[in-house]
């Protein structure tokens, strides 16, 4: 199951072309094989993660140096928040297939979960590969974390597709900083400096969730994630605002977007599957509703 994915600037979301599907990629391989390979998928679909692993590491077996299952093996050791092995099974997949955007993705969660840096883990990677490079960029500018993105462009071979991303993102920065003045000038305008600390964002934040001013909560915690885009608690508040605004989509994209940056927070985690919930329900999707339902921690 060979996939190209391809970033594409003027879009909000990558454009996934799919080369091959997957029934095409199964019938290399033996009636065993697939069999374990749809029942790991199977039971990957209705959480049954310790089951799913035990399939994919008996189609790891099978075939040793299949990229696809050791990238199944990260997503589902993702979801287990086993992350060591989660990146462990990532980075065979990168390694394997450095120019495949979803598993650049998957690896970038392993190390966000485990608050690593690219740095880190740099000696690693297939640094020299313009595509791995390109992809590499793109997921941290997704992410909004607008510095490193920018560090791994200046690094990469200039392209077409480095110039615009390097456009992009020094807009988004310079946007950002406008933004942050404007707020600034405003406070001074009413008598006080607007402060743009960690803790400020969150006390500001906390102050519009008790009052359910979801209009002023949407802009509020737009901005801190702008200049904190690492921050769980932003993405949730911001979903929250969206929600309440009927963005509906809009507020799944962004709770799902946090997801990637909770470490060890039931009590946020909890509070933002409840708020996914009730977006999917928005949109009629109850499938997707009753999933992040049953992630919800008792106790928490």
């Amino acid at each position: 199951m060979k996939l190209f994915l391809t970033p594409i600037l003027g879009q909000e979301t990558p454009e996934f072309e799919v080369q091959e599907s997957a029934e095409l990629f199964l019938e290399a391989y033996s009636d065993e094989f697939q069999e374990n390979f749809f029942e790991a998928l199977k039971q990957k679909g209705i959480e049954n993660y310790d089951k799913a692993i035990n399939y994919l590491l008996e189609c790891k077996r099978i075939d040793p140096s299949n990229r696809v299952v050791d990238h199944e093996l990260a997503k589902v050791y993702l979801e287990e928040k086993q992350y060591p092995l989660a990146e462990e099974y990532s980075l065979t997949a990168l390694r394997a297939d450095p120019e495949n955007l979803w598993y650049t993705d998957t690896f970038v969660k392993t190390l966000l979960k485990q608050g690593k840096s690219i740095d880190k883990v740099k000696s690693e990677l297939p640094f020299g590969s313009s595509k791995f490079e390109e992809n590499l960029a793109w997921v941290f500018f997704k992410r909004k974390n607008y510095e490193v993105a920018l560090s791994i462009l200046k690094a990469a071979k200039k392209s077409d597709f480095t110039t615009q991303l390097s456009s992009r993102i020094n807009d988004s920065i310079e946007l950002k900083d406008k933004e942050a003045t404007q707020e600034g000038l405003s406070g001074a305008d009413e008598g006080f400096a607007a402060s743009d600390s960690l803790e400020d964002y969150k006390n500001r934040i906390e102050t519009l969730l008790s009052a359910n001013s979801a209009s002023a909560l949407e802009k509020i915690s737009q901005e801190a994630l702008e200049i904190y885009p690492s921050q769980p608690y932003f993405y949730y508040a911001h979903g929250y605002a969206l929600l309440r605004n009927a963005k509906y989509q809009e507020a799944i994209d962004t709770m799902e977007a946090g997801l990637d940056y909770l470490f060890d927070d039931d009590v946020l985690a909890n509070k933002m599957y409840q708020e996914l919930a009730e977006a999917y329900n928005s949109i009629n999707n109850s499938v997707k509703a009753n999933m992040y339902l049953r992630k919800i921690k008792p106790g928490f």
